[in-house]
Formats: C-alpha cells, structure tokens, sequence
C-alpha cells in the first residue's frame, strides 16, 4: 500500500505540471537549450573560456534593448553585440599591452552598463529582470520557434567541424602546423558562443547563462577522459539539470533560472566529491598510506 501511495505521489509530481500550457513550453526549451549549452560547454572548458563565456553573456544586454526600440527580434541586436564585443576584445588586444583577461573585464563590464543605461532611457515595454533572470515561464511559440532556430545552428556548425574544433581545444599549436585555419575557428567558436548565450537568454537570463555554458563542461570533464563521452555526459546532465530546476521551480514557487543553475551546481559538487576516478574522495583515499 506504501508503494502505490508514493507512486501515485511520484506520478502527481511529474504529472501536474504537464497539465498547464506555459510549463511544457518551458520544460520543452529548457531542456533543448540546456542541451546545446551542454555540448558547446565542452569545449569552453577545455579552451578555458569560462571569462569569455561570461563577458559574451553580459556584452549581449544593449543588443536585447536596441532590438526592441527598433522593432526586431532581440537574438539579432544580442548576436550582433555579442559579436561584436568579442571584435573589440581581440582589437584592443592586438593593439595594446594590456593582457586578454582585462581587455575581457573592461569590454563586458563596459557593454552591460551601456545596457542599464540604455534599458532606463528607452520607454519600451522591456522588464529588466526577465533580461538578467530570463522568463521561460512565460516563452511564446515565437520564442520556441526562434531558439530552435538558434540552436539547430549551433548545433549544426558543431557537428560540422566537430575534429576541426576539438584538435583547436586541445593543441591549437598543432592545428596551426597542420593547415587548420586557427584564425578562423576562434571567431567562429565565440560566434556559436554568442549565439548559444541568445539562446539561454529566455531561459536562465544573461545573468546565469555562464553556468550553463561552463558547469555540464565541468562536471563531465571529471568523469571521463573520452571528448565523445564528455560530450555525451554533458548535454545529458544540463538537459536533465535543466527539466529538474524547472520542475522544482514550480513545486517551491521559486526563480526557474536559480533552480536549473542550483541543479547544475550540486550536480557538479557531488562530481568533485564522488566522481570514480577524479573524485576528491578518491584521490584522498589514494594519497593514504
């Protein structure tokens, strides 16, 4: 009798959720944008990009006004700014002394207060807290629509040059001696990066896109060292992390964007502790004597 209560407690709790329009909308994106964020996290942290990753998210707040003032979609001013915050990191790199982690700092702290500022003098309908937090609870099908869009490309590009990418991760120096265009795939690897922290922005917002683009990445990168089973590991832990938050989000009545980033976290932080191999538990007990 104990079991059919709680599963019939468990069904209810998977269940009710399904029954309200705006939750499978958001469960649905959810989990198809923690997946790419999943996969493009692999790479990201094996470049060690985690300072890139934030910088694009935040530079992309002035795209997401100035689209609105104009009447477009926000992926296009948020894509565009984003890419061109990463021009203006490499520019002023290539043209300065200063070292690439303060170009990247004075750049994205630079563009996300053009953002503030440009949100308080705009008269628009813009609410400020669904471009930092996201608002995934309240998507369209427009917005659907968009982020397949968006996301199929990544993906797309990706998979395309899938061993172009990686041997650029691992051992940009071979790639170079090997006829790759090194050149070519950093910009076109923060191009997906931007297009990737678009994608998030209706999910986990601007503010918490940088966990989703790095914390799936992480997490795998201490259970295996196979890049195909990393990526595997990854886009399935942020898919799931992701439909978890959003079912825990709606059972506490709490911010959807900080369970989905808190699920992720603690799926990490239990990786670091238990992890077979690369687990601190495990490198503890080895290090005994």
């Amino acid at each position: 009798m104990k079991e059919l209560l709680a599963t019939a407690t468990t069904l209810s709790w998977l269940l009710e959720p399904l029954s309200h329009e705006f939750m499978v909308r958001a469960l649905v994106v959810s989990a198809l944008v923690g997946g790419v964020c999943g996969l493009l996290s692999c790479y990201m942290t094996l470049k060690g990009w985690a300072l890139m990753g934030d910088a694009v998210s935040h530079a992309v707040m002035p795209g997401v006004v100035v689209a609105y003032a104009l009447g477009l979609p926000f992926s296009i001013g948020a894509f565009v700014f984003g890419v061109g915050s990463v021009a203006l990191i490499g520019f002023v790199k290539q043209k300065s002394r200063v070292k690439e982690d303060t170009v990247i700092g004075l750049v994205f702290t630079g563009f996300f207060a053009l953002g503030l500022v440009l949100v308080s003098k705009t008269r628009s309908n813009i609410d400020l807290t669904h471009i930092l937090f996201g608002n995934v609870l309240g998507i369209s099908m427009a917005d659907i629509q968009q982020t397949l869009l968006i996301t199929g490309i990544v993906v797309a590009i990706l998979l395309v040059l899938r061993r172009d990418f990686m041997l650029f991760c691992f051992d940009p120096t071979h790639a170079r001696s090997i006829g790759i265009n090194t050149g070519l795939l950093h910009y076109l690897l923060l191009s997906v990066l931007s297009l990737a922290a678009v994608a998030g922005l209706q999910t986990v917002g601007i503010i918490l896109v940088v966990a989703m683009l790095i914390t799936p990445g992480a997490t795998a990168y201490l259970l295996t060292d196979r890049f195909d089973r990393m990526t595997l590991l990854a886009i399935l832990s942020s898919a799931l992390s992701s439909v978890l938050g959003v079912y825990i989000s709606y059972w506490t009545d709490s911010s959807t964007a900080g369970c989905i980033v808190l699920v992720q976290t603690v799926l990490f932080l239990l990786t670091f502790l238990l992890a077979p191999r690369y687990g601190i538990l495990k490198v503890q007990r080895s290090l005994a004597p």
